[in-house]
């Protein structure tokens, strides 16, 4: 089913309307919020609304602890006076709150420091026809078969032997309706849904415990992995977790479980966000046109993918999005870019500025993610003589400027070529200049997240027992 899109453009005197989605009360506040913005003063504003219910089940030993349901609105509010402005959320919005809202925003722009880079996009900039993308699954599971589905993801986790205690299973679903507008004449929505459940369960050897989970999430239910197999796949995670030892201090090749490799992926959109780059904070500053990653590495942004779990129609400025490569073998190719940033670094705004209702525009990736691999898991793993496969990660300590970079983590310990022992109370460390020229990938990415990698390695990190 393709999203349904309404797209209002200024036509002179008139508005034209595309479609529809979106009731016409969250349409009339979103115009109460321009129009209070320019009668308190502003020059012109733009304004972002969502729309946002979900529902929850938590089910722990087989017994319902908890069915919520969540309704939620909120709208942000960015004002320009001159070359001055100032940005406003809430989520009051009857007619006096706006009002107030506005008034406020524009007293605080008059305040601001002139900053000669934010603006509205004009009428040639923003997205003029928007695509199709398939976003939202008409097919909403009542409490009921959340319930059910939150009931068979626990007892198949803990129908196994060994598994001795749970701390939930949970299934939810949620929808979300998402608009933009500005004073000169662009206002645009799409809505999106989700859905997913999990397990966690707990087993114990010598009076020691451990814990691990498993979950699967998609826009569309018929994407979703089935209960059991989750189940049973949380299970088997926390058993092989029992009996952890620490590992050894040295310098080994590290791979990284298609289950926290999206985390690379993830540090690298941050070192090439123009933000950072303009602001001089990133330690890829300087190496735009150069190779930074591996030769054969491709990191594409694809704002476009049908049932992507970050995909947009428009970015959170109205500008057309499109399909990217940030990274191409190897080399560096684009930065992620609002008009701001572009700006500043002399740039054209290549359509990715995300949006919060809690705050302005800045850039930011949709779906972003690591070409797969040609080889296996297990084909990247059998030269390894001495090495660690890290499923967990926990903690942080990078630094964007130098790359230095230091994570807790937790996995099993490869010997021969083979994956041994859990280990756990480890740290691993390396500077990403390094680590992004290491990287081999296997072949096994799960294209359902929006920050994606396939199974990496890389070579030579230190590693050390905490």
């Amino acid at each position: 089913m393709a999203c349904k899109v309404r797209l209002m453009l200024e036509t002179g005197p008139s508005t034209r309307y595309l479609g529809g989605i979106m009731s016409n009360d969250t349409e009339s506040l979103i115009s109460q919020l321009l129009d209070a913005a320019r009668a308190a003063g502003a020059d012109g504003a733009d304004a972002g609304m969502s729309r946002s219910e979900g529902t929850s089940v938590t089910v722990r030993l087989g017994k319902v602890e908890s069915a919520e349901r969540s309704e939620d609105v909120g709208a942000a509010l960015r004002v320009f006076v001159g070359k001055r402005n100032a940005s406003v959320s809430t989520s009051q919005l009857d007619k006096d709150s706006i009002t107030e809202l506005a008034a406020r925003a524009v007293a605080m722009a008059k305040v601001a420091p002139e900053d000669p880079y934010v603006r509205l996009a004009t009428g040639d900039e923003v997205a003029s026809d928007l695509p199709e993308i398939d976003l939202y699954d008409p097919a909403i599971p009542a409490v009921e078969a959340l319930t059910r589905t939150a009931t068979t993801v626990e007892a198949a986790a803990l129908d196994n032997a060994g598994i001795t205690n749970s701390e939930g299973g949970s299934a939810s679903h949620g929808e979300a309706h998402m608009m933009i507008a500005t004073s000169n004449g662009f206002s645009a929505n799409y809505k999106r849904s989700s859905q997913g459940f999990s397990a966690v369960v707990i087993a114990e050897k010598d009076g020691a415990m451990e814990r691990d989970y498993d979950y699967s999430a998609a826009v569309y239910g018929a994407d979703l992995d089935s209960p059991e197999a989750i189940g049973k796949s949380a299970a088997a995670r926390t058993l092989s977790r029992l009996g952890p030892q620490k590992p050894p201090t040295g310098q080994f090749p590290v791979i990284y479980d298609q289950r926290v490799s999206g985390s690379i992926v993830g540090t690298l959109a941050g070192a090439i966000n123009g933000a950072s780059i303009a602001r001089g904070t990133s330690f890829l500053k300087d190496r735009m046109g150069e190779q930074i990653t591996s030769s054969g590495l491709t990191f594409i942004d694809d704002p476009l993918r049908p049932r992507g779990m970050a995909s947009r129609l428009f970015d959170g400025e109205g500008l057309p999005v499109q399909k990217q490569a940030m990274v191409e073998d190897g080399v560096l190719k684009s930065w992620f870019l609002d008009i701001a940033s572009a700006a500043k670094l002399g740039l054209t705004p290549n359509g990715q500025a995300a949006r919060g209702m809690g705050s302005a525009p800045s850039p930011g990736s949709s779906n972003f993610y690591l070409e797969n691999g040609d080889i296996s898991l297990d084909d990247l793993i059998a030269d390894i003589d001495e090495g660690f496969l890290v499923t967990e990660m926990m903690g942080s300590s990078v630094d964007m400027i130098t790359g230095d970079y230091s994570r807790g983590a937790a996995g099993f310990w490869i010997s021969g070529g083979k994956v041994g022992h859990p280990v756990s109370e480890a740290t691993i460390a390396g500077n990403l200049k390094d680590m992004f020229m290491a990287i081999t990938r296997a072949n096994d990415i799960d294209m359902r997240k929006s920050t994606a990698a396939p199974s990496l390695r890389i070579d030579g990190m230190m590693v050390a027992g905490s």
